[in-house]
Parts: C-alpha cells; sequence; structure tokens
C-alpha cells in the first residue's frame, strides 16, 4: 500500500472512503486535498491529488484538507500539514497514539473533537451504512485552521490551548 492512497483500514482489509460533503463544505473551502480519492464524485479542493500521483511528495500550497489514510501512515500526512502550517486533518481520535501526541499535542493549533461519528461515503458517493467506528477529530494548523474549526457546523468539542 502507498502511503498516499486514500484509505481506511479495517479488519485486514483496505477500502477508500470519501469525507461527506457537508464536513468539506462547513470548513472549506480548501485550496489543496493531497489525498484525494480516484474519481471522487464531488471536489474537496481546487487542487486534488490521488495515490496516483504520490500528494505526500508534492508540493503543497494555500489552505490545505487532508483526510489522510487512518492507521500509522497518518502521522506522515499529519506532519507534513504541521510544517505546512496552513490546514485542517481528519483523524481518528486516538489521543494515546505516539503518532497523535508528536503531530497533534505538541504541533496543532486546534482540535475539534465530533460528537458524532461520521458516515463517509464510498468512492461512487453511496453514504456508508455505518459510522466512522472509531471517534474522530479535526486538526488545525495555523490561524485560519483554528478560525474555521471556531466557526464551523459540526457538533464538537474545540480545543485550542494546552501546554
Amino acid at each position: 500500500m502507498s502511503l498516499s492512497s486514500h484509505q481506511l483500514r479495517t479488519a485486514g482489509t483496505t477500502d477508500v472512503w470519501l469525507t461527506p460533503p457537508g464536513i468539506i463544505k462547513a470548513l472549506g473551502p480548501f485550496d489543496m486535498d493531497p489525498c484525494a480519492a480516484v474519481g471522487q464524485p464531488w471536489r474537496t479542493a481546487v487542487t486534488q491529488y490521488t495515490e496516483d500521483d504520490d500528494g505526500l511528495v508534492q508540493g503543497w500550497q494555500g489552505f490545505v484538507w487532508c483526510n489522510p489514510p487512518f492507521g500509522s501512515a497518518a502521522e506522515h500526512w499529519l506532519a507534513r500539514l504541521a510544517d505546512h502550517g496552513n490546514g485542517i486533518g481528519l483523524v481518528p481520535a486516538r489521543t494515546e497514539t505516539r503518532w497523535f501526541v508528536k503531530t497533534v499535542w505538541e504541533r496543532a493549533d486546534a482540535v475539534l473533537f465530533l460528537h458524532e461519528r461520521p458516515h463517509f461515503h464510498h468512492p461512487d458517493g453511496r453514504r456508508g451504512k455505518a459510522d466512522s467506528g472509531a471517534p474522530i477529530a479535526l486538526i488545525g494548523y495555523g490561524p485560519l485552521a483554528q478560525a474555521r474549526l471556531r466557526a464551523c457546523g459540526p457538533a464538537g468539542s474545540l480545543v485550542t490551548a494546552w501546554s
């Protein structure tokens, strides 16, 4: 599996899952998405890289949306987003993991813990039958991300200052 693919790992299988369009609408617009799915039916950003483009090695510009592969690969994507310093990432809220500590608690400007588990979508746009199966956090890097997380629609608890 390529680290740049937009995939959710579940029980030893790998499936492509799209961000619910309501989340993108509430937080956008975005200039770039380095983790877009091949052939997805709605745009997440003006510029979209898929696994065919290997978005992790591409140049990133503007305000970035990043829904990386769930699992340990998320660390690479969030570290890149933190280095870029301007965007929002969506990851499972695994607050105790090494990658969450390194890329979120040590580097992010804001975290919005969603109160409900979203239903992701299949590559053809159909909504998944089950919810995400894990609590979800939206991670903000930079002042624009912090402002958008504060003002967005999804119900959640926002954390903006920690030591």
